[in-house]
C-alpha cells in the first residue's frame, strides 16, 4: 500500500510547467503528493492552440503508463478549442460556473474514453478561467514592488474585478496585458519574474486568493487518503 500518490500535469506551456515544477511541486512534496508537469504534446508543436484531441493523445499515454498515477490539467479556458462544454458557456457565465461546465464537460468526455483505465478515480480536471499571470494578483504588494509601481495599481484592479481569478480578459484588460503595461518595455517576462513573483507570494496565499486555484489542489489531495482505501 502506497504512503504517496504520483501526478502527472498536462499544462498548456512553458510557464505553466515552470509554476508547477518549481513552485507548486515542492509544496504538494510535503503533503507526499509528487507532481510533475508536461507539455500538451503534438507532432513539431507546443502549446497554443489548445484542442481536447490533443489532450485525449497525451491523457491516454500517461492513463496507460502506470495504473496507479492519477493525471490532471492546467490549461487556460481561453487557450481552449474545440473543447467539451465550450459551447454551453454563456457571456455572463462567472468564473465558477465557467470552471464548473468546462470541467464536468471535461470529465464525461475523459470517461467516456478512458473508463477501462480506471480515469473516473484517476483523472482530476483543471481549467484556469484566466491565463497563469492572474494568480500573480494574489498578493498586490508583492507584486506591485517586483514591478516597481503603486501598489495602488494593483488594489485598482482587484476592486474593479473582484478578485484575481475574476480579472477579465480582453486584448486591452488580461491579467497578462495588465501587466505588460505595468512593465518598462511592455514585456513581462513570465518565465522569469512571474515565476519568481508566484516563489515570493507562496502557494498558501495564492489559494487564500484563488478559489478555483485551490479547490483544484483540494481535489489533488483529497486523492491519498481515497488512494489508500481503494488499495486496501
Amino acid at each position: 500500500m502506497s504512503s504517496y500518490i504520483e501526478v502527472i500535469a498536462i499544462v498548456e506551456g512553458k510557464t505553466e510547467q515552470l509554476f508547477i515544477n518549481s513552485v507548486l511541486t515542492p509544496y504538494l512534496a510535503k503533503k507526499m503528493i509528487f507532481m510533475t508537469a508536461t507539455q500538451i504534446s503534438k507532432p513539431g508543436q507546443k502549446g497554443g492552440n489548445v484542442e481536447f484531441r490533443r489532450l485525449k493523445d497525451d491523457l491516454e499515454i500517461h492513463l496507460k503508463q502506470r495504473k496507479n498515477t492519477f493525471v490532471t490539467t492546467f490549461i487556460d479556458y481561453y487557450g481552449i478549442k474545440e473543447w467539451p462544454g465550450v459551447g454551453q458557456v454563456s457571456n455572463q457565465s462567472t468564473p465558477s460556473q465557467i470552471a464548473d461546465t468546462i470541467n464536468q464537460a471535461n470529465t464525461l468526455a475523459v470517461n467516456e474514453l478512458f473508463s477501462d483505465l480506471n480515469s473516473k478515480f484517476r483523472f482530476i480536471p483543471y481549467i484556469a478561467v484566466h491565463e497563469f499571470e492572474s494568480l500573480l494578483f494574489s498578493d498586490s504588494q508583492i507584486l506591485s514592488s517586483a514591478l516597481g509601481i503603486s501598489e495602488d495599481k494593483v488594489l485598482a484592479v482587484l476592486k474593479e474585478c473582484g478578485e484575481p481569478e475574476a480579472i477579465n480578459n480582453s486584448p486591452q484588460t488580461a491579467p497578462s496585458k495588465r501587466l505588460q503595461q505595468w512593465t518598462t518595455n511592455g514585456k513581462f517576462p513570465k518565465t522569469t519574474m512571474g515565476i519568481m513573483i508566484a516563489q515570493t507570494i507562496g502557494i498558501h496565499r495564492i489559494r487564500e486568493k484563488c478559489p478555483l486555484f485551490n479547490d483544484w489542489l483540494n481535489r489533488i489531495e483529497a486523492i491519498l487518503p481515497l488512494n489508500l482505501d481503494h488499495n486496501r
